[in-house]
């Protein structure tokens, strides 16, 4: 992947594949998952304390309450980010996700403040999180894992896997996320 793109470039690639200009991005913007990471990254390019990085989270700020994506700039979130569905999603500012993820609709992904897995949870690459689903803790997901739809993780996930149900059960599978992670960056 050529550092040409920017991370909006390959954000947005991800959801048909095809590398879009400025313009085109913009275009792309009626559509209220891509604005709102349109808006995100804004945000996150600029330091909090200067005039634009002040601007852009007032303009976040009002986009998560617009679509109910609860998501700051301060969590670290690689490129190729998608988000399936909008509307109530939670993510902790400190959680830290790789690069081409996929998160649907009424996710939750939160801090645990007892018991053995105080914390944040950290999400690898090419993860996919259904609708739903509930990841709480100072967890380790790994690489190419898919959480199904409402499962519940309060534990660390290997690479290679698929996590069904409540409590969540981890099935290994070399293709886990296969056809669930498309326009990969």
């Amino acid at each position: 992947m050529s550092d040409k793109y920017t991370t909006i470039q390959k954000d947005f690639y991800r959801e048909n594949g095809k590398w879009l200009s400025k313009f085109e991005i913009w275009a792309k913007c009626v559509n209220p998952n891509l604005h709102f990471i349109y808006i995100l990254r804004k945000a996150q390019t600029y330091k909090k304390k200067s005039v634009l990085g002040a601007f852009w989270r007032f303009v976040l700020r009002h986009h998560q309450i617009k679509y109910g994506f609860q998501i700051y700039p301060e969590t670290q979130i690689g490129e190729g980010f998608y988000l399936g569905h909008w509307g109530s999603l939670v993510i902790n500012p400190k959680t830290k996700i790789g690069i081409n993820c996929n998160i649907a609709q009424g996710v939750t992904i939160g801090q645990q403040n007892r018991g053995k897995n105080t914390g944040i949870p950290t999400i690898g690459n090419e993860v996919w999180i259904g609708a739903n689903a509930v990841i709480v803790g100072g967890v380790v997901i790994g690489n190419n894992v898919l959480i199904a739809p409402n499962s519940y993780v309060n534990f660390d996930i290997p690479s290679n896997s698929v996590v069904v149900g409540n409590p969540g059960k981890i099935y290994p599978r070399e293709d886990a996320t296969e056809g669930y992670i498309n326009n990969k960056i």
